[in-house]
């Protein structure tokens, strides 16, 4: 056992060097890591690995024995062997993270879907289901389905509540509208045709911010900052400045997903406005044939001239 160490001690020994010059040419060849760099080779190699040849030689001093040789073939080739199976172990553990971030994720996304949906519910909003529109649904509620969907895939509940939204406000719009109006006036079809207009736009913006989502999912921007403060000072220039682009990148589609979005509030305040004006909107006939100013002075005439026909007759 001891001679197996002692051997074993020298074929590592032995193999540093030449580890270390490959990997002073290509880092990525003897460094199994996510950033190998020359600096990871030179304490794997220089350092690391001559120290744990030197403590397996101290060890096999005790045996007094000679080195054997299948312990210097086992040193010669530990290197060798080590490599891609840490690679593997690495790859692994990348992985088994990735799946638990994304874990995360989902378990976020479905956390503000049911919260949305919660607070829509709870504030009188109708909760679109793009899986099943309403029966009545016209062409703008089916395009506000289509819109939602296409958030709710790119993991955006909180946006997709805007589609419910649009929508409450597009059903009373139409409720008032159909209470003021007949369908037949002009009146009705170009307030109908604004209102459509209107939503319409918010709907194309939906579509547009399910886009901008879709490009910059795959990037976890807490995974990149984290790495960023973890390994900020081992990474390279080109790996850094590619982890911040990166972080740009969401940055500029939150801002342009924050535009877009006040685009839509501005269209549900427009809504609002049109459905507090058409309900203060008499298109009834009154029910008194003449205006109640003009029937009230009529009255106080009246009981003046009684009053003086009953002075003139006492």
């Amino acid at each position: 056992m001891f001679g197996f160490l002692q051997g074993f001690a020298y074929g590592l020994f032995l193999t540093c060097l030449p580890w270390f010059l490959a990997g002073m040419i290509n880092p990525a060849l003897v460094v199994p890591t996510e950033a190998p760099n020359r600096l990871h080779v030179v304490l794997r190699y220089w350092l690391l690995v001559p120290f744990i040849a030197f403590l397996l030689w101290l060890t096999s001093l005790w045996g007094g024995f000679g080195p054997s040789l299948w312990g210097w073939l086992a040193g010669l080739g530990a290197i060798a062997v080590e490599i891609p199976l840490e690679r593997s172990w690495r790859r692994w553990r990348a992985a088994r993270r990735q799946r638990q971030l994304e874990a995360q994720r989902q378990a976020e996304a479905a956390r503000r879907q049911a919260e949305a949906e919660r607070e829509a519910r709870e504030s009188g909003v109708a909760v679109l289901d793009p899986a099943k529109p309403p029966v009545d649904a016209d062409d703008v509620v089916l395009a506000l389905c289509q819109a939602k969907q296409g958030l709710l895939e790119v993991k955006r509940p909180d946006l997709a509540s805007q589609a419910d939204r649009l929508y409450s406000r597009y059903v009373h719009v139409l409720e008032v509208l159909n209470a003021r109006f007949d369908r037949g006036e002009l009146a009705f079809q170009r307030s109908l045709g604004l209102i459509t207009e209107v939503c319409l736009g918010a709907v194309d913006n939906l579509t547009a911010m399910a886009s901008q989502a879709r490009g910059v999912a795959g990037v976890d921007s807490t995974f990149v900052q984290r790495r960023l403060e973890r390994e900020g000072k081992r990474l390279s220039v080109a790996e850094r400045v590619a982890l911040k682009r990166r972080l740009e990148l969401v940055e500029e589609t939150e801002r342009h997903l924050r535009d877009l979005s006040a685009r839509n509030e501005s269209a549900l305040t427009a809504l609002d406005d049109t459905a507090v004006a058409m309900a203060r909107i008499e298109t009834g006939r009154p029910q008194a044939s003449v205006a109640a100013d003009q029937a009230l002075a009529d009255l106080r005439r009246f009981i003046d001239r009684a009053e003086r026909y009953g002075r003139s007759g006492g």
